[in-house]
């Protein structure tokens, strides 16, 4: 039987099963409450053995260790301690603020993270919302760029989500001035880069101050904004591995858990660009006061046509429109309400005298109109609008006027950029709306496996137990479909398409030849059908008359047979009789012999 009869029958039986189950239900409910109620200890010990031996295993267990850096590093911290050993909180004003929130009053702890799964991972908490948050520590020692990479990186987590507010970090600028005790918004820094949100703007920055070779100034220069959608980052409530790299070559990457989300050049992936241009607009020139810049004139020959009525309106009555039948003009479109009545407080001589609110005419209603009819208006064919002339091209065009370029005083090229200030402390200077942000496991360094192994020590084992005590696939959508109940809709067109489409091709009317079939058994094709049968009925004409010329030819073999064996037979005969002749010959001559006179005379 193929495959899709067996589908079906099987289906079909399994249907005919739960009728048959339901219709025993609807006899039998008072054997079936009897047989509950003997069973219900017997069933209670079933299923408790079930559940102890069907429980599904416990998921491994993820045993925390500290980090411990396997390289050089310049700055590396766990909080694993449980303290802020080693960190300064500022005790700075931010300016240009008021009083109540210019202090950097924000509160940072040592905590272990929401819900952990690795006990002992602790990490610093921004625990305070809408407050300035600032707090820094230094490095081992400064890191002077050079002819080796930096490489930062470091944990955050959102666990409360994320409405406005960072998590990122500043390398703050090797200087005589540098007092983290001070540390606020414009202190020195070189490079900031992490995570930014607020909105529905999510970023990731990387910046860096550029000092101006000839003036001494810094610029802050941006990377390019990432093509990856880095929502997800902010709302999951997940730990995050945020990784910058920078390469004396000038090349940076920016990973998230380890995936590069953007790269680039410093050189030419940067806004403003690093490098000046080399040329600028004179800011003295000025456009000469004959200078063209209309492509288009009008002709100035151009006459305006005798018949052009420019005081014609733009639309005009039907001449033709009919008043409908039934137009009630003597009756007003609104009446004053009969039912309205004077307010009891209404005061004349302070309100004025009062009328009844108007209504829509109720015999109006069963009417096509009501009040003045008047023709509609159409579009006026004659009306052509306020001539101008026609546009022609202008000769004495010149163009869009420019300034001229000049040298730009300002110029220079610095081709390597990676040669940044030096810097000696790291910071976290924050402003947010939502609290409890996690940081952990910063790290800066300058190999690359120094900083992926300090990764798979910190924030893979946390991914591991995550992973391990995460639900199975059914659980994970259900978790989805509370978090967006439009998903129950996919899930159901989900399980119940499949079997719409089963039900459909196993009950289905006569089943349709494909081409390959076709193909395989030489079977005719619904599109030459007509043809074949015409064939086929050739065909089996001729198969008729062959067969009737065989036939005959039978027939007369048949006589030829038949003739043939007559001829035998009788052959047969005539020797049987000969046979026979011959055996009563010698019958009847042993006869002979035998009688007595025949004998001869015996001696005494």
């Amino acid at each position: 039987m193929e495959p899709k009869w067996l589908l079906c029958v099987t289906l079909l039986a399994l249907g005919m099963l739960a009728v048959q189950a339901l219709d025993m239900e609807d006899d039998d409910v008072d054997d079936v409450v009897d047989i509950e109620d003997d069973l219900d200890d017997a069933i209670e010990e079933v299923e408790e053995s079930q559940s102890e031996s069907s429980a599904p295993p416990p998921p491994p267990k993820v045993t925390y260790r500290v980090p411990v850096p396997t390289g050089e590093v310049y700055f590396a911290e766990t909080f694993d301690k449980g303290t802020l050993d080693g960190w300064i909180l500022s005790k700075a004003k931010k300016d240009d603020t008021d009083d109540e929130i210019a202090k950097y009053d924000g509160k940072w702890e040592v905590q272990d993270m929401k819900d952990t799964r690795l006990p002992g991972d602790k990490g610093l908490v921004l625990v305070t919302r809408a407050k300035h948050h600032a707090i820094s520590s230094k490095l081992s020692k400064p890191f002077v760029f050079d002819t080796k990479p930096l490489i930062i990186q470091y944990e955050v987590n959102f666990q409360n989500g994320i409405e406005c507010g960072g998590a990122y970090v500043k390398l703050l600028s090797k200087t005589p001035e540098l007092n983290l005790d001070q540390f606020h918004d414009k202190t020195p820094y070189t490079i900031m880069f992490g995570p930014d949100k607020c909105g529905e703007d999510y970023k990731l920055h990387f910046i860096f101050r550029h000092k101006n070779p000839k003036t001494g100034k810094y610029e802050e220069k941006h990377a390019k904004r990432p093509d990856a959608d880095l929502k997800n980052y902010f709302t999951d409530k997940k730990t995050h591995l945020y990784t910058l790299v920078l390469n004396p070559d000038n090349s940076f990457e920016i990973l998230v858990d380890q995936v590069v989300v953007n790269s680039g050049n410093l050189l030419n992936d940067m806004s403003p660009p690093v490098n000046p241009p080399r040329e600028i607009e004179d800011p003295n020139d000025q456009k000469p006061e004959d200078w063209d810049e209309r492509p288009k004139i009008p002709d100035p020959d151009a006459v305006k046509p005798d018949d052009w009525d420019e005081d014609a309106p733009a639309k005009v009555p039907d001449e033709n429109a009919v008043k409908p039948e039934g137009w009630l003009d003597d009756e007003p479109e609104y009446v004053a309400d009969p039912d309205a009545e004077k307010p009891e407080d209404w005061d004349e001589d302070m309100d004025g005298e009062w009328e009844a609110p108007q209504i829509a005419n109720p015999k109006c209603e069963s009417a096509p109109g009501c009040g003045t009819w008047q023709r509609p208006m159409i579009d006026n064919p004659n009306y052509k609008g306020k001539w101008k002339p026609p546009m022609i091209d202008n000769v004495n065009y010149q163009g869009i006027w420019k300034p001229r370029k000049i040298p730009n005083p300002d110029f220079f090229e610095d081709l390597e950029p990676f040669k940044m200030t030096p810097f000696s402390a790291v910071g976290l200077e924050l402003w947010s709306m939502t609290s409890d942000i996690f940081f952990d496991n910063f790290i800066i360094c300058t190999e690359r496996t120094v900083a992926d192994e300090w990764a798979n020590d910190g924030w893979g084992l946390k991914k591991a137990a995550d992973g391990a005590a995460e639900p199975g696939v059914v659980g994970q959508m259900m978790a989805a479909a509370e978090e967006r109940p439009w998903l129950w809709v996919v899930y159901i067109l989900t399980v119940a398409l499949p079997v719409f489409l089963v039900v459909l091709f196993c009950c289905s009317g006569k089943k349709q030849t494909s081409a390959a079939e076709y193909k395989k058994t030489d079977a005719p094709q619904p599109d030459v059908m007509n043809e074949e049968k015409e064939e086929e009925k050739d065909k089996g004409d001729k198969e008729e008359e062959e067969e009737e010329e065989t036939n005959d030819e039978k027939l007369e073999k048949q006589k030829s047979d038949a003739d043939i064996g007559s001829a035998s037979q009788e052959e047969e005969e005539e020797e049987e009789e000969e046979e026979e002749d011959r055996k009563h010959a010698s019958e009847e001559e042993e006869t002979v012999n035998r009688s007595p006179r025949n004998r001869k005379p015996r001696r005494d």
